[in-house]
């Protein structure tokens, strides 16, 4: 009977840790924001194809930040909940100036320094539609090893200026 008590205990132990698991890969997983474009646009630019950043980023870039991201730019500090949102779209040359062409992609960096005490505080994730995001935990590093050389800012590149 003690050996039957023990392997339920062990096996509700197994269950509990495996939702644990699961609850903080559902945590850890960076979603769609949908309705960015409604939030602060923080700057645009255009990446040429003599820059370093080019080919991937080479177009018309926008970055967009939700209210929580604006009290990081006002202060230096991001907090919790701050979603930055680089957008990346083709550009053209027209007769009269360069245009936006399609979305390329997006990518999207969120602050939680629990979650993602690993990279700084912040997740980061690529995405090229509107369904899951497509970057691997090495991809995510790889974004901020880049990142990490704006320590001093809290790992953002952006400036807000009004």
């Amino acid at each position: 009977m003690e050996k039957i008590k023990i392997l339920v205990a062990l096996f509700v132990s197994v269950m509990a840790f495996t939702g644990l698991i699961n609850k903080i890969e559902k945590e850890t997983k960076i979603l769609y924001p949908t309705g960015y474009r409604n939030w602060v646009h923080v700057k645009s630019g255009v990446v040429g194809p003599g820059s370093p950043a080019a080919p991937k980023y080479e177009g018309i870039t926008h970055i967009y930040a939700n209210e929580a991201a604006m009290t990081g730019y006002r202060t230096g500090k991001f907090p919790k909940g701050a979603i930055l949102v680089f957008d990346v779209l083709e550009s053209h040359a027209g007769k009269n100036g360069i245009n936006e062409g399609k979305r390329k992609f997006i990518d999207v960096m969120v602050r939680d320094t629990f979650l993602y005490a690993s990279t700084g505080g912040w997740g980061f994730e690529e995405f090229e539609t509107k369904s899951t995001g497509i970057l691997t935990p090495a991809q995510q590093g790889t974004c901020f090893s880049c990142h990490q050389s704006q320590k001093g800012r809290d790992f953002v590149f952006s400036v807000f200026r009004e």
